[in-house]
């Protein structure tokens, strides 16, 4: 019997109704699988608060962002092996056995524990984010951005979702015995359970392998011609890429070489930077002027209204970006991000000018996000694109926790104000990049679109 690794190459024909069900699938598992991370870390600080005192509490809330950073390193190194699938599925477990591992801390109350199984319930985000790669694999050229933006938009049923069903799910876990605040991580780790045997069942065929197979199969006849006549550059045969042996080495290369890779990395990281950073530090910015009987009321609307900028306005970006190119839209979100700082650092105390910000600063993300993805992807042979992609989220992830973890130092020394001017600063290195000529390169010069 045929498996992902031995089926027969599709016909182009076969690709689409593959890609169709690949998309409804993934819609699915990201809607589940954003409840059970958005489930967990709504509560996720008070937890730690509670075990471990409310001086690290944050540090084990980072837990789980830079752990989402590093999961990406081994989780596409399986894929580049052995395809979307296990690695999907592999991330998933993960952080399953984190939030196991967070209730059995809060239950005894044990902070090393606290951390470990934080840092493992970032598998769940990792997963989340390489679902929005899985999408393009057998996406056609022209449809990329939106089909992307479509995995990306399905993230916000879950995130919008998930908070209300903390309190549900904080109250039927006390009655089972468990300590108050770790039933949203038991859920969390039974979403992520289930969302792992859905794909491990239906995710067939493997979408990245299947594209392999095709892009073989297209280039075959030119492979009979001679041996040594691959052009400079070009992998004459799967084994000459090396795909089971890409790593970040690898991946760094092939970046360094590429200058639409190099954008689609910046906009990604760059773009995930300004976002934390400013928005990480807007309910404390609200509890300077809000008391405490209305604080968390304000923060949870101003909040709410930055995920819609974020997510439900994806599918948007993504038809721009399909339409105008993915550097327009990288330049189009960076200009929001320095105007989102901008409305943000100067609204002062007023909740209403904040909470446009915040909304712009959702929107800026969402470009650089989807359109720096998309160029990303398309820009680097797909034998090591799970490995570049990784890498990118590897950056983006690391990028974003110093994000956090600086901007309470600037907030407490300079204020809001400062913090919002200095995000701005940090996108000149972007802008630079996304400015400079690059030598014009049709989408996967290196094989036919097929991913």
């Amino acid at each position: 019997m045929a498996t992902d690794l031995t089926a027969p190459a599709p016909s182009r024909a076969d690709v689409a109704p593959i890609q169709r069900r690949t998309l409804r699938l993934l819609v699915v598992t990201q809607i589940i699988g954003g409840i059970g991370v958005t489930i967990g870390i709504s509560v996720g600080a008070l937890l730690a608060a509670r075990v471990a005192g409310t001086a690290i509490a944050g540090l084990a809330q980072s837990a789980a962002v830079v752990g989402g950073a590093l999961l990406a390193v081994p989780v596409t190194r399986i894929m580049t092996g052995h395809g979307r699938r296990p690695g999907l599925v592999t991330a998933y477990l993960v952080g399953a056995v984190g939030g196991v591992l967070v209730v059995l801390a809060a239950a005894t109350r044990q902070v090393p524990l606290l951390f470990l199984g934080m840092l493992l319930f970032g598998g769940g985000s990792a997963a989340n984010l390489q679902a929005r790669y899985t999408a393009v694999d057998l996406a056609e050229p022209a449809r990329r951005g939106r089909q992307l933006s479509l995995v990306v938009w399905a993230t916000t049923i879950g995130a919008v979702a998930a908070p209300n069903f903390a309190a549900l799910a904080d109250r039927t876990t006390r009655g089972w015995g468990l300590p108050s605040l770790a039933g949203p991580f038991a859920f969390s780790a039974v979403a992520f359970a289930l969302t792992a045997g859905v794909l491990l069942v239906l995710l067939r065929p493997d979408p990245l392998l299947t594209a392999r197979r095709l892009a073989d199969a297209e280039a075959a006849p030119d492979a009979t011609t001679a041996p040594d006549a691959a052009a400079p550059g070009k992998a004459a045969g799967p084994a000459a890429t090396g795909r089971r042996g890409a790593g970040m080495r690898v991946a760094w290369r092939v970046v360094r070489e590429r200058p639409a890779a190099r954008l689609g990395i910046a906009a990604v990281a760059v773009g995930h930077l300004v976002m934390v950073a400013v928005m990480s530090m807007t309910p404390v910015r609200l509890g300077e002027y809000h008391d405490d009987s209305a604080v968390l009321g304000v923060v949870g609307v101003v909040l709410s209204l930055h995920i819609a900028g974020m997510y439900a306005f994806s599918p948007v970006v993504g038809w721009l970006t399909d339409r105008l190119g993915r550097r327009p839209v990288s330049l189009g979100g960076l200009a929001v991000l320095l105007v989102a700082c901008a409305v943000a650092g100067a609204s002062g105390h007023h909740t209403p000018g904040l909470s446009v910000g915040l909304v712009l600063l959702g929107l800026g993300w969402s470009g650089t996000m989807v359109a720096g993805s998309t160029l990303l992807s398309e820009s680097v042979p797909a034998d090591v694109r799970p490995s570049v992609q990784g890498l990118s989220d590897l950056t983006m992830g690391l990028a974003g926790a110093a994000a956090g973890a600086l901007s309470g130092f600037v907030m407490q020394v300079a204020g809001y104000p400062t913090l919002t001017l200095l995000a701005a600063i940090a996108t000149v290195p972007l802008l630079a990049l996304a400015l400079r000529a690059v030598p014009g390169r049709a989408p996967d010069e290196e094989e036919r679109p097929c991913g």
